[in-house]
């Protein structure tokens, strides 16, 4: 497997690598990413392959359990036995591009474990210019189930473990020395925002700005994932309290649009950058 990518520009100027064919152990769940992802003025936000986490790979889409499938990365957990290596991980495989830009894509993608195909994905990613310190990175996936049953996805939260109920989009920021500040319209602290549903939410660190906002309906009802004191991570949540399904030949949707921004916004900017860059 080879280490193919693309990159996405503004206005000619670089501003994120996409990696389709990542060359990556099973154990990491190989899967398409993002990095790395910079702001306008060059400064890097995103991280791949951190030693405290080796399978975080940048920005994309990642999910613990696909009925009983890793495509996580790394260790399962698993009810009353905690994280463990099994040999339960899927990937996700770059197909082709039905579209493919200086400012975007369409990509086709097919999520496998076991030998065998579970969900087909379209993946669109863009580009979008805001401000000259700003941009956007637009992204919607749509999961579709080619199975001939109903596909139950899970967390570690709905395997046992409270308050981890990660899996679906997710950003690894870069590991600073000093933790991420993170706010929301109306709250603030890692504590405070993790795991509630939020319509924006912002991560502040050394000179950069990252402003996540759920784009549909159904984005906005995922509450967050969030991590700021141990590592810098944010994600939405497709299976927060109970496990999700998705029936034989059924869709699920959801577009994250993310304001990479130079410097530190308070609330004001964060939200005035989001108006302009989620479309009503």
């Amino acid at each position: 497997m080879n280490d193919d990518s693309l990159v996405l520009r503004i206005g000619g100027r670089p501003v994120a690598r996409y990696v389709t064919r990542p060359a990556l152990p099973d154990r990491l769940s190989p899967r398409p990413y993002l990095h790395p992802v910079t702001t306008l003025g060059g400064t890097a936000v995103t991280e791949t392959g951190p030693a405290d986490h080796p399978h975080h790979l940048g920005v994309g889409v990642a999910v613990p359990d696909v009925e009983g499938h890793n495509f996580w990365g790394g260790r399962t957990y698993v009810r009353g036995q905690g994280p463990t290596e099994l040999d339960d991980h899927g990937a996700q495989r770059h197909v082709g591009f039905q579209l493919r830009d200086p400012d975007g894509f369409v990509e086709e993608l097919r999520w496998t474990a076991a030998g065998t195909e579970l969900l087909r994905e379209r993946r669109t990613v863009a580009a979008v210019p805001l401000t000259d310190t700003a941009w956007a990175l637009d992204l919607t996936f749509s999961l579709t189930n080619v199975t001939a049953r109903g596909l139950s996805i899970g967390s570690p939260a709905t395997n046992g473990r409270p308050g981890a109920a990660y899996g679906g989009f997710f950003w690894r920021a870069r590991k600073e020395q000093d933790a991420p500040g993170v706010f929301t319209a109306d709250a603030e602290g890692e504590e405070a925002v993790h795991g509630r549903p939020a319509d924006w939410l912002a991560l502040t660190g050394a000179g950069w700005t990252l402003v996540l906002a759920g784009a549909t309906g159904a984005t906005r009802r995922d509450p967050w994932f969030v991590r700021a004191a141990e590592y810098p991570g944010v994600g939405s949540s497709l299976a927060h309290d109970e496990r999700l399904t998705v029936e034989a030949g059924g869709t699920l949707v959801r577009r994250v649009v993310t304001v990479v921004a130079d410097g530190t916004l308070d609330r004001s900017g964060a939200a005035a950058l989001v108006r302009k860059a989620v479309s009503p």
